[in-house]
């Protein structure tokens, strides 16, 4: 006899799923509902984190089938049918006997299965015709009810804390990249981080996040991000490198994100290992044109205004003020963004980026993250998370974004 550790309110699961539904009308207007599959997915619209599949149809009742975890389920999800199914060959029974039966056609959630589990999946449902349907979650996602943003500003303020005003007391020159990320850590879990990390696109790994020193920051990445790194090892390219000392001088990136309740924020801050007059011209050139172009963005961010133009306006000043080589990474290591919709996973829609016209809209929560790099030196830059209101754009994660000196 168990009490769950926390519910989603039924209202907020009810505002999650109408907004699904809503956007789906767009998104694949022939379909009469949407399955989903991932788990995280599953959890956003009710409250657990299933092995399974949710079906959601247009009209009616949602229904959830586990495979692992059916009691837990119960304990947590804010729906009414709760059911367990072993085979794919299930579901529209089990729907249809729960007052939900499927429709001809069915939209997907198509990101959350394998290509060998859709292919099941496919030949088990090849009476019905299955659409993709992911980009009406995306969307419902990319607003946040004010659920959501009071998590989001509490991990953003559990950020600042950690980045800015703690851990920089347990900093010091000399130390390897790997120390330094034994040190963040210490500090993010006494602060509450919950441990996890989650990206949406496939195939992207994170943990705890990007610790750069000095060129480390220019160090090739196969992370979709501008901050490059060594990492732990070749199989583990993440935190920072036993072997890679910060010197006196050099610059020191820590690209991490927090998280709690499932919710993340992103941040990026810089130090930098001697005194404010140790830093050379080409150092604090650098991040204040990444200061200066966040600071553009939040002034600028606000209903009405797309990512587009965002994107647009920082390059073009990159290449007006000389920094077009080395701006948001160098050579094949530069990405085509300077920031990201961000709540449940670290990467969520929209991109800052070309192409990307959808308005912005009050509520939604976008990180920021102009970085420059310096051949030979260092990436310099900054990051935080935004959320946009009424009237423009807020930091939830700080609003100081200096180079902090340490000595």
């Amino acid at each position: 006899m168990f009490e769950p550790l926390a519910r989603i309110p039924d209202a907020e699961l009810h505002r999650r799923q109408d907004s699904v539904r809503h956007y789906l009308q767009t998104v694949a207007p022939e379909a009469g509902g949407i399955l989903v599959f991932s788990r995280l997915n599953i959890y956003y619209l009710t409250g657990t984190f299933g092995q399974g599949v949710l079906w959601l149809p247009m009209d009616g009742k949602p229904v959830l089938l586990i495979r692992t975890g059916l009691n837990r389920a119960r304990l947590e999800a804010g729906v009414e049918h709760i059911l367990p199914f072993k085979s794919y060959s299930q579901l529209a029974g089990l729907c249809a006997d729960a007052g939900s039966p499927f429709p001809q056609t069915i939209a997907v959630v198509m990101a959350g299965l394998t290509w060998q589990l859709g292919s099941m999946l496919a030949a088990k449902l090849k009476e019905y015709t299955l659409v993709p349907g992911d980009h009406a979650v995306a969307l419902a996602k990319m607003v946040k009810s004010e659920f959501e943003l009071d998590i989001l500003r509490r991990c953003g303020a559990l950020h600042h804390t950690s980045l800015h005003d703690l851990l920089p007391a347990k900093l010091k020159p000399g130390m390897t990249e790997r120390e330094i990320a034994h040190q963040a850590w210490e500090v993010f879990f006494s602060q509450g981080h919950m441990g996890m990390l989650r990206m949406q696109a496939h195939g992207e790994e994170i943990f705890l996040g990007h610790v750069a020193a000095g060129d480390s920051g220019n160090y090739p990445s196969g992370f979709n991000g501008p901050l490059g790194l060594r990492g732990e090892h070749p199989a583990s390219v993440f935190m920072g490198n036993a072997n890679k000392v910060w010197e006196y001088g050099e610059p020191l990136m820590l690209d991490i994100g927090f998280q709690i309740e499932g919710y993340h924020t992103d941040k990026t801050q810089a130090y930098f290992a001697g005194p404010e007059s140790a830093k050379s011209d080409a150092i604090r050139a650098a991040h204040d044109f990444c200061v200066a172009m966040q600071e553009w963005c939040c002034e600028t961010a606000k209903p009405g205004v797309t990512p587009a133009e965002l994107y647009a306006y920082c390059i073009d000043q990159a290449e007006k003020q000389g920094f077009a080589d080395g701006f948001m990474g160098l050579d094949e290591s530069k990405v085509p963004f300077i920031g990201h919709g961000i709540g449940l996973t670290i990467d969520e829609y929209p991109p800052i980026a070309r192409g990307f016209d959808v308005p912005l809209e009050k509520g939604m929560v976008l990180a920021f993250e102009p970085k420059q790099s310096i051949r030979g030196v260092a990436m310099v830059g900054v990051e935080n998370t935004f959320e946009i209101t009424d009237t423009g754009c807020r930091s939830i994660s700080g609003d100081t974004y200096e180079m902090i000196p340490i000595e």
